[in-house]
């Protein structure tokens, strides 16, 4: 079933991740490793947090399957698969893809200083999310769904294109089938106000999501907070008042174009209809953010110029 595929040994992954102690993220299902391979690409290495014993044939099926359906993907703006490594001594499974250096966009929107993720830098990788999502969900065939989308699985590179990563594809088998037995913890990172009753590998679900999303870009506040509550409850009577809009930005951001942020509050509405079939395609969302918004060459250029002096000024 996976012949064809790239296999890496869990010896050679080992020597890439330091002996596996350069751990750059954890779930209850899963740990993130950064590595190196010996022919030069850093990698993230995704291992699975199972037991032989609690391992059963369905997990198996759904492990392979989800290593062809990595494979097949090929987008500027998804990470790039780039093996697994499938062993019984000890028992591993696990999943590599190509390393995007400058952090995840949770990150830089929450811990990051805002006026260094300017506007432009925001909505370039505003449209690049929309462009992956479109890619995954229209121009694949069958169509892909980030099982658990949020601003933590948007990985950024150093010139910030977005990288989607599926990190947490495996909650959902958890979810399922490992709930009576107790072996597993689904929690999540942190609740969604989504109501749709399936809200792992749902095409609709991958859509409120990225109303959310573009909610954080813009305001650069939580999707969640235990003392605010829901980022979509507070924004959603800004968005019904056009000229209220204003106050959903982030106030530490400069240089908003109010045309642009028009564009996406228009587009956030959408997205976040209570209503899943009334939700637009990606391919209408990035169509409208495309033509909405204004990422020109020199503004691009001339930011990723300032971050490179910015970067040889604090050596």
């Amino acid at each position: 079933m996976l012949k064809s595929l790239p296999k890496l040994s869990r010896q050679e992954l080992e020597v890439a991740c330091e002996d596996f102690s350069n751990i750059i993220g954890s779930t209850p299902e899963t740990v993130v490793y950064k590595g190196t391979m010996k022919d030069g690409p850093e990698v993230s290495v995704i291992s699975l947090c199972a037991f032989e014993g609690h391992w059963t044939s369905q997990h198996e099926l759904f492990y392979q399957n989800k290593v062809i359906d990595l494979a097949r993907l090929n987008h500027e703006n998804i990470a790039k698969f780039l093996g697994y490594c499938r062993e019984s001594e000890p028992f591993s499974r696990m999943l590599v893809f190509e390393y995007a250096s400058n952090g995840t966009l949770y990150e830089h929107l929450h811990y990051g200083e805002a006026a260094q993720f300017s506007w432009l830098r925001r909505m370039k990788i505003a449209i690049g999310i929309a462009q992956g999502l479109r890619y995954l969900h229209t121009e694949s065939q069958p169509p892909f769904a980030i099982s658990e989308l949020n601003s933590n699985s948007v990985y950024v590179t150093e010139d910030f294109t977005p990288k989607l990563v599926d990190f947490e594809c495996w909650k959902m088998l958890f979810s399922r089938h490992e709930k009576a037995l107790g072996h597993f913890n689904s929690k999540a990172s942190f609740p969604s106000r989504d109501s749709s009753e399936d809200k792992y590998m749902d095409i609709q679900g991958n859509t409120f999501a990225f109303g959310v999303i573009l909610l954080e870009i813009i305001s650069g506040r939580l999707p969640y907070c235990k003392d605010k509550g829901y980022l979509v409850d507070w924004a959603i009577k800004y968005l019904q008042q056009p000229e209220e809009i204003g106050k959903l930005v982030d106030p530490e951001l400069t240089n908003v174009r109010t045309e642009d942020l028009a564009v996406i509050c228009s587009v956030v509405s959408q997205c976040v209809d209570p209503d899943p079939s009334k939700r637009p395609s990606m391919q209408i969302i990035a169509g409208a953010l495309e033509t909405g918004i204004n990422l020109s060459a020199a503004g691009i250029l001339k930011e990723s110029s300032l971050a490179w002096e910015e970067l040889a000024l604090s050596l």
